[in-house]
């Protein structure tokens, strides 16, 4: 073998390598965006400001995930007398900072809000991103806290966009009795697809062999595979009702992502495509759109849950065999 061919696979290497280690970084641990880009977006698109957050009223909590990650969020508990809680889940690379923009949404609606951070995202610890594989269990411990801390008679929705939709997707196969309803804005429908997409229109690069030598990077760091993340089989046995939201021209999430989420989904869903919206960016692009699919989701859930306290109460009087369920719309 002669010298230049030695240096020639070496650079070769070397470039496979460093590729390598950059899609793995962009995949986990991809740099967090500042709390001052967060709010000049916010503030840009009109749909909320540092200086509304300066003045909510909110309290600063922090729990202890399973895996023994300090886990921090805010509570903005609007009304002390309702039992109705949203909790809000943000994307990839950002914090609880850019769910404010949902805090009208539900405040409207008497609930009470709980925003939270992440693993590996703003004031939370961690060192990967495992795209909903450890995160669903970190939704769960929230749930377990909000129930502990206001009451086991409350009624939680849940809400997620981008990564914390598909944390709020994949969370639906444990998910405790009081959640009532979901929201998912710009979710990924499975995660090998995704990443499939992202390698060929985003990196330009070959999911093959790349994706297979990253999957095993995964499994050794992070503790997960890819096939272990796939929304679409979280949603196939649900019977929550749930709302799918997209923008028709996002690239970094496909759009046909939540059409196919839609199509799985057993029981009751809808689907709002907001036109000309890119990755989530769909309530700054229609947000009266935006807000009646919400307000319809959260009275048809609640009138569903108020029918099923009824229907209860019936059964223990009567003594008859429980009636089954109806969905909402199918």
């Amino acid at each position: 073998m002669t010298i230049y061919l030695m240096i020639t696979l070496l650079a070769i290497a070397g470039m496979v390598s460093g590729i390598i280690s950059f899609a793995f970084q962009q995949l986990t641990h991809m740099k967090l965006q500042s709390t001052h880009h967060l709010f000049q977006y916010l503030e840009k698109s009109g749909v909320y400001s540092r200086e509304r957050f300066s003045r909510l009223k909110k309290q600063e909590v922090e729990i202890l995930s399973d895996d023994g990650l300090r886990l921090c969020g805010y509570v903005i508990e609007t009304d002390p007398s309702s039992k109705h809680w949203a909790i809000i889940v943000h994307g990839y690379t950002v914090s609880m900072l850019i769910s404010t923009q949902y805090i009208d949404l539900f405040q409207s609606e008497g609930f009470n809000i709980l925003l939270i951070d992440q693993r590996r995202h703003g004031n939370s610890q961690g060192k990967y991103t495992t795209y909903g594989y450890y995160e669903k269990y970190d939704v769960a411990a929230w749930v377990r806290w909000l129930l502990h801390n206001y009451g086991t008679d409350c009624s939680i929705g849940l809400h997620g966009q981008s990564l914390g939709g598909a944390t709020v997707l994949e969370y639906l196969s444990i998910a405790h009795s009081n959640i009532k309803f979901v929201i998912a804005d710009c979710p990924f429908s499975d995660l090998t697809q995704l990443l499939h997409h992202q390698a060929r229109t985003i990196y330009k690069l070959p999911a093959y062999p790349l994706l297979p030598i990253i999957n095993k990077i995964l499994k050794r760091k992070a503790g997960f595979t890819m096939e272990q993340v796939s929304p679409l089989q979280a949603v196939e046995h649900c019977h929550l009702p749930v709302l799918f939201i997209h923008g028709t021209k996002d690239n970094y999430v496909p759009t046909y992502m939540s059409e196919q989420l839609y199509k799985r989904k057993a029981g009751p869903r809808s689907l709002l495509l907001v036109d000309g919206a890119i990755h989530g960016n769909a309530y700054a692009v229609a947000p009266k759109e935006y807000s009646e699919a919400v307000r319809i989701l959260i009275h048809q859930a609640l009138k569903e849950e108020e029918a099923s306290a009824i229907t209860t109460v019936s059964v223990e009087l009567t003594g008859s065999p429980e009636p089954a369920v109806l969905p909402l719309s199918t």
